[in-house]
This record gives C-alpha cells, structure tokens and sequence, in this order.
C-alpha cells in the first residue's frame, strides 16, 4: 500500500502541466520561439487565404457586370471613357490596355491603319496587362507555399531540440521514469503539431488558390482574344 502510494507521489511529482499552455510555458527558449514562429505563419496564412479568396470573388464579380456591358453593344467609346481610362477591375485593365493602344495606333496610322500591325500591338499591350494584373493578384503565394513545404520541418527542428533537451534533464536528474519522461517529450512534439497546423492549411490553400488563379487568368487572355479580333476586324473595316 505504501509503494502504490509512493508511486503516485513521484508521478504527480514528475509530471507537468499537459494543457496546451503548460506545454508551451513549460518548453525550451528554442522550441517557444519556434512554436512562436510558426503560430506567427499560421495566422498570416489564413490572413492570406482570406485575402485571396476576398480578391478572387470580387474579380471574378466585376469581371461578370463588365463582361455583360462589354457585350450588351453600346459604344466601345464609350464604354472606355466610363471604366477603360481608369479601370477599377482586372477585366477593364485588359479593355483599357487594348483600347489605348488601339485609339493611338489608329490616330497616328490613320487610313493605313491595317497595315500598320495593329493587332500586334494591342495584343502586346493587353499581355503585359494580364501579366501585371495576374502579378497583383498572385503576391505572396510564394509565402503560402514556402509555409506549406518548410513549416513541417521547422516544427521537428524543435522537437529534436526538445527531445534533446528533455533528455539532458533526465540524465541530470537519474531518473528515467515514465512521468518524468513524458512532459519534455510532450513538449517537444507539440512543435511538431503545431508545424503541421501551419503547413496544411498553406498547402491546400495554395492548391486551391493557384487553381483559381489559373481559371481567372485564362478568363483575362480569353477576353482578350475576343476583343483583339474583334478590334482587328475594325482596322480593316477602316482600312
């Protein structure tokens, strides 16, 4: 009876704090900074996937209303004055590119205007738009997938520093009981867990995100296509 008790003594003794908050106050300087760090790329993570997924809706909505005055038929004048000449939206950056470019080289060609390779300049002029407008959208998605690819592998760089760790104090303290080794080890794990709840969310983020950028960019080069063939078809009905 007294052994039994004497055990539950040294357990209750040993043993530490295994709440999620004793598991971080009780660890390494090197593995709170690094729990710290990766609980910082966490939440900057979802900061990011939240902004991108803000940003993509609201492209893909404006990209929608313009499309539906684009080909309702009124004036491409017009239409360039009220949202080309300043665009507010990926879809009339594209418009405004192709149509300035076009109303120069019409303006300085005149009559000559089909042999003055005007389809090749508006289709410059709108590639180097899409790629601008795509640049914008797709900033810090490197972040996103270093976080997904790195973050796993700083979380076991703190594990093996704690296990380390923790079994330095044992061999200080000669005493290999299961108490007393599994607090330190605990907290060193949770490093770990905590590197995983950083890196997944960023990976399938990315996943998702690269995905829907793609669609939107294919979106932009379409329109652009449609609309450099159909400029190009009034340089030769000008001509």
């Amino acid at each position: 009876m007294d052994r039994a008790v004497d055990a539950a003594n040294l357990g209750t003794a040993g043993g530490g704090d295994l709440s999620v908050l004793g598991l971080f106050l009780e660890a390494d300087i090197v593995v709170k900074l690094v729990m710290l760090g990766l609980l910082a790329a966490s939440v900057w993570v979802w900061a990011i996937i939240f902004e991108k997924w803000s940003a993509l809706r609201r492209a893909n909505r404006e990209a929608n209303a313009f499309e539906d005055r684009f080909w309702a038929g009124g004036s491409l004048d017009e239409l360039y004055e009220a949202e080309g000449a300043k665009p507010r939206s990926p879809i009339a950056a594209v418009f405004g590119a192709a149509m300035g470019e076009w109303r120069r080289t019409t303006r300085v060609a005149g009559a000559d205007v089909s042999r003055s390779g005007v389809r090749d300049r508006v289709e410059r002029a709108m590639s180097v738009t899409v790629t601008r407008e795509m640049d914008r959208l797709e900033r810090w998605m490197v972040f996103l997938a270093s976080v997904g690819s790195t973050a796993p592998f700083v979380g076991l760089f703190g594990t093996v520093w704690g296990i380390m760790h923790s079994f330095s104090a044992i061999a200080a303290m000669h005493n290999t009981n299961l108490s007393v080794v599994a607090p330190g080890i605990a907290e060193a794990l949770f490093a770990t867990a905590i590197g995983l709840v950083a890196a997944i969310p960023a990976v399938l983020g990315y996943n998702k995100i690269s995905n829907d950028l793609a669609r939107f960019a294919a979106r932009l080069e379409g329109f652009g296509t449609e609309f450099g063939a159909i400029l190009s078809r009034q340089s030769e009905e000008r001509a």
